[in-house]
């Protein structure tokens, strides 16, 4: 059987993960030192009460069975924190949805909403699931370009009419990623009236809600008067509690959009592991001023990656949020070119910005998952072949 996969996977591709995946692995297997810039995996551990909670749950041997769905306290505590950071009242028996994080949670809701051929607005360059998750529930999508002279948000007023008319979703993702942009309540609400002129539903990705810098916050997209009407939010542990492999998230906001993904979710899993689940309370219930210790710490990281890379003639903006940087390639040629050279001289590997749309060319993703002095030594090394580089013409 040589032919396996449906139509749907057929149209997948594994593309450049994949690729820098294998040449890492075989750069490791040289004995390189790499620094893996590439992937937004958090390096920095849990806070040390949220592993104390999961170490003593697991110790339960009554938690190990099917949680089914979350727990009444779960939803209490993504009410309570949606209140106290962003002002935003839920109804945590209707409005707040538990997910086995973002990825999960945005293909799940695809297959809850999306029939065939349905139309999605889709952010580009933007995170490869957004598309992902629409194509494998067998809609369309129609890229929004995210452009430097629009300040990198869509510009509303150049969709086409009949494309806002049949698009039945907007995906729209601030603090961003790959672009860490920060969105504005001036932004949100036209969005808002665009939804509601069009009647499409919103769908915010906010996984990076709390890793912005120089004292400044990110407005939840349902803190927007209207937005609740005509949208939902989605966030997970994984950036702000440094959680990822924990796996655990929740979707908020219109409750008819959650109940339809609700309905979808009975039919597959069994909910969370509970001392999981458990730890994610204990997070979301963080002390105060912990969210604001966490973001400094990147913060010291993406200044100490902007100050030593444009030390090493290579000049990258300086993100005001997330976990990364969007940088235009210091050298002629392709942006997929480029990262992969890089890879292989320097063992420095970085993402190139074309994996994530078409808007993307010119540019690499930087992530700041590693300590300072590793970020400046990527610096050093990229400081050498670029000077070679260069001195070769």
């Amino acid at each position: 059987m040589e032919s396996v996969a449906s139509a749907r996977v057929r149209q997948l591709s594994a593309g450049i993960f994949a690729e820098l995946a294998a040449r890492k692995r075989q750069a490791l297997e040289r004995g390189v030192d790499v620094i893996d810039l590439s992937i937004g995996s958090p390096d920095l551990p849990p806070p040390p009460w949220v592993m104390e909670e999961l170490a003593q749950s697991s110790r339960d041997p009554g938690n190990y069975g099917y949680t089914v769905s979350a727990s009444a306290e779960f939803r209490r505590a993504v009410s309570e924190f949606y209140q106290t950071r962003y002002g935003v009242a839920l109804d945590p028996e209707r409005q707040v949805v538990q997910v086995m994080g973002s990825q999960e949670g945005l293909t799940h809701l695809a297959w809850a909403l999306l029939d065939p051929g349905d139309l999605v607005l889709v952010p580009d360059p933007g995170y490869p699931i957004y598309e992902a998750s629409v194509r494998i529930a067998g809609g369309e999508v129609f890229p929004m370009p995210l452009r430097p002279e629009n300040g990198y948000l869509p510009d509303l007023g150049r969709i086409p009419e009949e494309i806002a008319r049949r698009a039945k979703m907007m995906i729209l993702n601030y603090p961003g990623n790959p672009l860490p942009v920060l969105g504005t309540d001036t932004f949100f609400s036209e969005v808002v009236q665009f939804a509601k002129r069009n009647g499409i539903l919103v769908v915010h990705d906010f996984a990076y809600s709390e890793l912005v810098f120089d004292g400044h916050r990110a407005p939840s997209f349902l803190s927007v008067p209207g937005a609740m009407e005509v949208g939902i939010e989605s966030n997970s542990l994984s950036k702000t509690f440094s959680m990822a492999g924990c796996r655990i998230g929740y979707m908020v906001g219109n409750e008819h959009v959650l109940r339809a993904l609700s309905t979808l979710k009975s039919h597959i899993d069994f909910g969370v592991f509970a001392p999981i689940e458990r730890a994610a309370v204990r997070a979301l219930r963080a002390p105060a001023g912990s969210l604001e210790t966490h973001a400094r710490l990147y913060q010291e990281r993406r200044d100490a990656l902007v100050r030593s890379f444009a030390a090493a003639g290579w000049h990258v903006p300086s993100p005001p949020a997330t976990m990364f940087a969007w940088a235009p390639i210091p050298v002629p040629g392709s942006a997929r070119t480029f990262a992969i050279d890089l890879m292989e001289h320097t063992g420095v590997a970085v993402t190139p910005g074309d994996a994530f749309g078409r808007q993307g060319e010119g540019y690499v993703r930087i992530a700041l998952v590693q300590p300072a002095d590793r970020l400046e030594e990527a610096a050093r090394r990229i400081s050498a072949y670029l000077a070679h580089r260069r001195a070769a013409g």
